[in-house]
C-alpha cells in the first residue's frame, strides 16, 4: 500500500487525510485498527471491510458518507469502536449492527439523523458510549435506550428536540438513567416556542399532564396494534423472537417513537404549572414515609408491651387484694365464733 501507513507493532493502518473516495483494497487481514477520517468517502457498500475481519477500531469520521449498506459491517465480529461522526447520514438500517455483538463505543454525532429504529437497540446491548449530538432528532424511541443495559455515557445536545407528548418517554428514561449513575450532556427543547432552550430534565411533569388525559383513549388501540404485530412476528419466526420484543411499553402506547406505534396522536398543549416532581423526590418521599411508618410501628409496639405489662401487674395486684380480703374475712369469722363461745362456757360454769 502506498496511500496509507502501517504500524506492524499495533497492527494499525493510518489512511487519514489521503483524499480517498473509497475504502482502500489489499488491506492486511491482521489489521486491528483502521483510521479513515478526513477523506472523501461517500458511501459504504456491502461487506466493505471483508478483508479485515479482526479490526477492533474503525474511524470513518469527517467524510462525506450519505449511505451505508445494511451489510456494510458484515463479518466484523470483534469491532469495538466505530466512529461515523461528521458525515451526512440521514438514516441507518436497523440491520446494520446485527452481526456485531462486541461494539462498546459508537459515535454518530454531527450527522443528519432524524431517528433510530427501535429494533436497533437489540444489537447494541454491550454499548458503553453512544454519541447522538448535533443531529436532527426531534424525538427518540425509548425502546432503543432501554435495550442499552451497559450504557455509561450518552450525548444528545444540539438536536431540535420537540418537547411534547412524544418526548415524555425520553424524560422518564433519563430520570432513571441519571439515578443509576449514567452520564448525559443535555436535552434542550426547540419546540414549542414557550419551552425553547429549556432543559428537558428540568421541565416539571405537570407540563405534560395534558398528555396523560388527551391520549388516554389511544392507549388501548395502540396496545391492540402492538399485540397484533407481536403475534404476527412470533408466527413468522416460529415464536423464537427475543423476549424483549414481546414487551409493551406504555410510553409507546402514549405516542412515543415514530408515528406512535401506528396511530397518530394529536399534539397536546402543555399545561403550565409549577412545582416540579422527579424520580429522586418520589424515592425520597417513599423513604421518608417508610421511616415514619417504622417509627409509628415501634411506638405502637412499645405501647402494646407497656399495656400488657400494666395489665399483668394490675391483675396480680387484684388477685393479692382479693386473697387478703378473703383472709381478713376468715379471721373475722373465727373471732366471731370465739366471742359467741365464751358466754356459753361461762354460763355452764
Amino acid at each position: 500500500m502506498t496511500e496509507c501507513s502501517c504500524n506492524t507493532n499495533t497492527k494499525a493502518v493510518d489512511c487519514r487525510g489521503r483524499g480517498l473516495y473509497d475504502i482502500p483494497r489489499r488491506l492486511h487481514p491482521d489489521t486491528q485498527e483502521l483510521y479513515l477520517q478526513d477523506n472523501r468517502i461517500r458511501g459504504l457498500g456491502s461487506m466493505a471491510f471483508r478483508e479485515i475481519p479482526l479490526v477492533r477500531v474503525l474511524n470513518l469520521s469527517n467524510n462525506s458518507i450519505t449511505s451505508v449498506s445494511p451489510t456494510a459491517l458484515l463479518g466484523l465480529r470483534t469491532l469495538q469502536h466505530l466512529s461515523l461522526a461528521h458525515n451526512s447520514l440521514r438514516e441507518l438500517d436497523k440491520r446494520l449492527f446485527g452481526p456485531i455483538h462486541s461494539l462498546s463505543h459508537l459515535d454518530l454525532s454531527h450527522n443528519s439523523l432524524w431517528g433510530l429504529s427501535g429494533a436497533m437497540g437489540e444489537h447494541l446491548r454491550n454499548l458503553s458510549h453512544l454519541g447522538l449530538a448535533h443531529n436532527r432528532l426531534t424525538r427518540l424511541d425509548r425502546s432503543v435506550l432501554e435495550a442499552l443495559a451497559h450504557l455509561d455515557s450518552l450525548t444528545l445536545r444540539g438536536n431540535p428536540w420537540k418537547c411534547d407528548c412524544h418526548l415524555i418517554g425520553l424524560k422518564l428514561w433519563l430520570e432513571t438513567y441519571l439515578f443509576k449513575g449514567g452520564v448525559v450532556d443535555e436535552v434542550l427543547c426547540s419546540q414549542p416556542i414557550e419551552m425553547r432552550d429549556r432543559d428537558l430534565q428540568k421541565v416539571p411533569y405537570q407540563l405534560f399532564h395534558a398528555c396523560m388525559t388527551t391520549s388516554y383513549h389511544y392507549l388501548f388501540a395502540n396496545i391492540h396494534h402492538l399485540e397484533s404485530e407481536r403475534l404476527l412476528r412470533g408466527h413468522m419466526h416460529g415464536n423464537h423472537a427475543h423476549p424483549s420484543s414481546h414487551a409493551l411499553h406504555v410510553p409507546m402506547a402514549m405516542g412515543e417513537g415514530f408515528g406512535g406505534g401506528g396511530v397518530n396522536i394529536p399534539e397536546c398543549e402543555t399545561k403550565q404549572r409549577q412545582r416540579p416532581v422527579n424520580l429522586r423526590h418520589a424515592i425520597a418521599t417513599v423513604i421518608i414515609t417508610g421511616v415514619v411508618c417504622g417509627i409509628v410501628c415501634l411506638m405502637m409496639l412499645a405501647a402494646a408491651v407497656y399495656g400488657c405489662a400494666y395489665a399483668a401487674i394490675m391483675a396480680k395486684y387484684q388477685r393479692e387484694l382479693k386473697k387478703n380480703e378473703e383472709l381478713a374475712a376468715a379471721r373475722a369469722a373465727d373471732h366471731a365464733r370465739l366471742d359467741e363461745k365464751e358466754p356459753l362456757e361461762n354460763a355452764i360454769a
